[in-house]
């Protein structure tokens, strides 16, 4: 599992086959096992039934076809002996003078396990009862099959070392309670599904819907692989479903309705699943079944290649989902920020005004607020406090702003109490050190604290999340407010949201203002400009990209990942847009700044979690100050 950074290779198979003859299917189902193979796939599921083919009908009780398929699997198993990987195939099975739906789980020359189905469709032209017996009627736990004593039940689970696998077989899906939730909640990460599901108009969606919730609810990756060309097509048509999910999420999924066979392939992530069950307190075993263990081994993978898309921004909501996933998030900072005024009775905010970006979502959130609460927008005092560092445009905006959105604007420029500050405590002010930079910050933080008080209002924070994890904040200056809006929501994000709002929320004047911030780089605008009167001090220069840090941020908060996953998945979202050598260094410098900086989070002020990552130390985050970011720093070394 280390040498694949905690996934495990899957496939769906979709051969094509013959209703009845057991040897042709057997030899495409044995193509497709080693086609999978060079693939470097690890484990493959079949249809329902694929050695016979599933609409046989009444041929089920003919004797021949039942010897003939077991023989087809001994036929595949000596001619695949040689071959690691594991592959799960659908057969009929007698035991006790009865036939099951089954499914073989085979590897290296051998039947593992046969897992029979439990929930059998007996309505329309399935008529399954008709010929196979369910999984409870199972009277012997160990059968003889392909010469060796093979466990028997649907009480099966496939212990790969770090994870383990289970198998249902199509309508079990469909059950209230499936056998694959009992299965999950006994510690199968993947559920395999041999199916033969025909197509009707409308059920696709209605299928895929199933699938997504059911790897959802079991936290769990879902292998379904269904019947296709090659079924008869004598009152029913079988499209070739092969569908791979993951905790609701579809990784990969087949073309319907082709007439050649389909190999979907695919990456689960374990680690991912196991971080997920560990941090859900509902995630428990409770009036679970007794499971048999059986053991496989997994094929290992020399070189193994990520062939699932990973998010370069997985803050950002997607395109297609953005207007409601945006409108949702500006929706709970709205939402927070009401129930605090409404809750301390205060009618005046009072908020810093950059010119910057994240200024600007905390001023569109502060005007939508009083908005909702029918609070005149006058109420809203924002303070442009220009420094040493603001450029023209900044402040321009900032001003134009404020004024189109119909607030209250005050202008105090900080540079004369900066300069009597650095006289009293003897700062030579063309030193340009640390306490240059802070003094501005904090400079602006009385400011804003002392009209709060003159105003009896409470002091709206502009800092987001990036900041906080780097801690890219003066403590007790910027990093402090009585209520902070961006608190739990990423620089990446802050970004969407500012997009979102100017197309959608607002009128042409300020919508032109907003594209001019987002077009401005990213600065805390604490040392001069440039001879050409443009920002000298641009922050991702000196932290590094905001995109790495936030993917940086989600997965080790998200999943716990250690720093050599992260940086494998950073290689393969950013792989074409930076360096390894730069991948790596800003990985380090994220992880020391990090660590370093829990101190600023520890008292952090109050602000709307709005996604599943937060830094709060009252909610999602809690980590000592003082902690070592050794272990991390040393696994972030090649």
């Amino acid at each position: 599992m280390t040498t694949n950074y905690g996934f495990v290779k899957a496939a769906s198979a979709i051969p094509a086959l013959t209703v009845g003859d057991c040897k042709f299917n057997a030899g495409e189902i044995k193509k497709m096992i080693l086609r999978a193979a060079e693939a470097g796939v690890q484990i493959v599921c079949f249809p329902e039934l694929s050695v016979t083919g599933y609409t046989c009908g009444d041929l089920f009780r003919q004797q021949l076809l039942i010897e003939q398929a077991e023989a087809s699997i001994i036929e595949i198993l000596s001619d695949t002996r040689t071959s690691d990987i594991v592959f799960i195939i659908g057969t009929p099975i007698r035991s006790r003078d009865k036939l099951f739906n089954a499914a073989a789980v085979c590897s290296k020359g051998e039947v593992l396990g046969l897992v029979p189905k439990t929930f059998l469709p007996n309505y329309n032209e399935f008529y399954e009862k008709r010929r196979f017996a369910s999984a409870d009627e199972v009277i012997e736990k160990n059968i003889v099959y392909c010469g060796n004593y093979v466990p028997f039940g649907a009480d099966l689970l496939f212990h790969c070392g770090e994870f383990i696998f289970g198998a249902e077989i199509c309508e079990d899906l469909w059950a209230p309670v499936p056998p694959s939730s009992g299965l999950a909640l006994a510690g199968a990460h993947i559920i395999f599904n041999l199916s033969a599901s025909n197509e009707l108009v409308g059920k696709h969606d209605y299928l895929k819907s199933l699938i997504q919730q059911q790897s959802a609810r079991c936290i769990a990756g879902y292998v379904y692989a269904s019947s296709g060309w090659g079924e008869s097509t004598t009152d029913l048509v079988f499209s070739g479903n092969g569908i791979i999910c993951e905790n609701g999420s579809v990784l990969a999924q087949s073309e319907r309705f082709l007439f050649d066979e389909q190999l979907i392939v695919t990456d689960i992530d374990i680690d991912r699943l196991k971080a997920d069950r560990q941090n859900i307190s509902s995630f428990v075993p409770k009036f679970v079944q007794t499971y048999r263990i059986v053991g496989v081994e997994l094929p290992e993978i020399e070189k193994f290649k990520l062939l699932r898309s990973v998010d370069p921004h997985p803050f950002v909501p997607s395109e297609t989902q953005c207007g409601e996933r945006c409108g949702e998030i500006f929706s709970v900072q709205i939402g927070g920020l009401a129930k605090r005024l409404s809750h301390t009775g205060i009618k005046t905010s009072v908020i810093g005004v950059s010119g910057g970006l994240d200024s600007t979502l905390a001023l569109l959130v502060c005007a939508k607020t009083y908005d909702k609460l029918r609070l005149p927008r006058e109420n809203i005092i924002g303070v442009t406090m220009p420094g040493y560092g603001t450029t023209e445009r900044t402040y321009n905006n900032a001003l134009h702003l404020m004024r189109s959105l119909g607030i209250t604007v005050r202008k105090i420029d900080i540079t004369a109490a900066c300069d009597l500050h650095f006289k009293d405590i003897g700062h030579d002010p063309s030193v340009h050190d640390v306490t240059f930079e802070n003094a501005q910050a904090r400079e602006r933080t009385q400011i804003l604290m002392d009209i709060a008080n003159q105003t009896g209002g409470l002091v709206v924070g502009t800092g987001d999340m990036s900041e906080l994890a780097l801690g890219w904040a003066t403590y007790n200056g910027d990093h402090i407010s009585m209520y902070g809006v961006n608190s739990s929501v990423p620089k990446t994000l802050v970004r969407s949201l500012v997009t979102w709002i100017a197309e959608t929320q607002m009128d042409t004047s300020v919508k032109a203002t907003l594209t001019d911030v987002l077009c401005t780089p990213v600065s805390p605008e604490l040392l001069p400009a440039d001879g050409d009167g443009k920002i000298a001090q641009r922050t991702e220069d000196i932290v590094g990209p905001y995109e790495l840090h936030d993917f940086f941020l989600y997965y080790m908060i998200r999943f716990g990942f250690a720093p050599r996953k992260i940086f494998f998945l950073a290689k393969h979202a950013f792989g074409r847009k930076y360096s390894v050598k730069e991948i790596r260094n800003w990985q380090t410098i994220f992880y020391r700044r990090f660590f370093a900086q829990q101190f600023k989070r520890s008292c952090m002020p109050d602000g709307p979690k709005v996604g599943s990552v937060n830094l709060s130390p009252r909610g999602d985050w809690r980590m000592p100050s003082d902690a070592s970011a050794d272990l991390w720093l040393n696994d972030c070394l090649p």
